[in-house]
């Protein structure tokens, strides 16, 4: 019901103007929420009203290499433009909605339950659980069979 969500947007891929990356309306979570509309088979946020922002406010192209991260809020007006290139695109958004921000009504998101803290130690206290068919699917799980670990170990140590 409430704007209390933010994404975090993480570069996987370059993201530059050759292959679409992201762009958003500076300012544009200042005009609150947008009711979204189908245009095609797709949800978004209702074009008259982006049309308009478009002319008052900034255009931000943001290129980016891996690893960075943009934070932004849940009305800032955001797109991308489509992959032409011969160049992947790859990122992973996460959103993060407060806990007092329970949808009002039933959607395709669950309802949010309360977590329950637990002590550092209770990973080590659960044992090792297995998440595949075949040890080589949790090798990370085990440091002396995860050959990425030591590889990471070696580039930290003075």
């Amino acid at each position: 019901l409430f704007p209390d969500l933010t994404s975090a947007f993480l570069a996987v891929d370059p993201a530059t103007r050759e292959n679409g990356c992201m762009q958003v309306l500076s300012g544009s979570h200042r005009m609150g929420r947008l009711d979204h509309i189908l245009t095609g088979d797709q949800a978004g946020a209702d074009l008259e009203r982006v049309h308009e922002a478009e002319k008052r406010l900034l255009l931000v192209y943001v290129e980016m290499d891996p690893g960075d991260v943009l934070f932004f809020h849940a009305n800032l007006l955001h797109r991308s433009d489509q992959n032409r290139s011969d160049k992947p695109r790859w990122a992973m958004i996460c959103c993060y909605n407060a806990a007092r921000n329970d949808p009002y009504k039933e959607a395709h998101h669950p309802r949010y339950t309360p977590l329950l803290k637990v002590s550092d130690a209770a990973i080590l206290e659960s044992g090792l659980k297995r998440f595949g068919n075949s040890s080589a699917a949790v090798a990370w799980l085990e440091p002396q069979k995860d050959q990425s670990a030591g590889k990471l170990a070696s580039k930290v140590r003075p």
